[in-house]
């Protein structure tokens, strides 16, 4: 891994985490859209469909459906299949609520464009407001 980008964004839970990303190009459903035993998402039509978010950076546009968001994510983290961290382009009462059960770090950035989908990617949250890119 070799470039690197640092984006200002905001703190929504505190915390420093690094590691490999799994960058979504569609927000996720919590309830129906991903196996909390596996860590996985198990959305029929999402584009990422079958890709495992257990322990690795979670990149997303941002959560829909129901409040079972929230649930799920948190059996992924009492299950110990929870993604390392959170990144996100927009926050919502589900993903809101379901980073406090995940209980994470996570950060808001103003666009997702600096993760590209098809490339390996390292993230890194320090915990300062700033999120660290590492691509190939």
């Amino acid at each position: 891994m070799t470039a690197l980008v640092v984006l200002p964004g905001r703190t929504l839970v505190a915390g420093s985490a690094r590691g490999d990303a799994l960058v979504c190009t569609a927000a996720i459903s919590g309830w129906g859209g991903v196996d909390p035993r596996r860590g996985v998402i198990t959305e029929v039509t999402h584009p990422q469909r079958g890709e495992a978010f257990a322990d690795r950076i979670l990149v997303i546009p941002g959560a829909k459906g129901s409040s079972g968001w929230s649930g799920q994510f948190h059996l992924t983290r009492t299950m110990g299949t929870a993604p390392r961290a959170i990144v996100t382009s927009k926050v919502n009462s589900k993903l809101a609520v379901g980073l406090v059960a995940l209980g994470v770090p996570a950060i808001l950035v103003d666009g997702l464009s600096a993760f590209p989908a098809d490339a390996p990617l390292e993230v890194e949250l320090p915990g300062d407001g700033t999120v660290a890119v590492r691509g190939a």
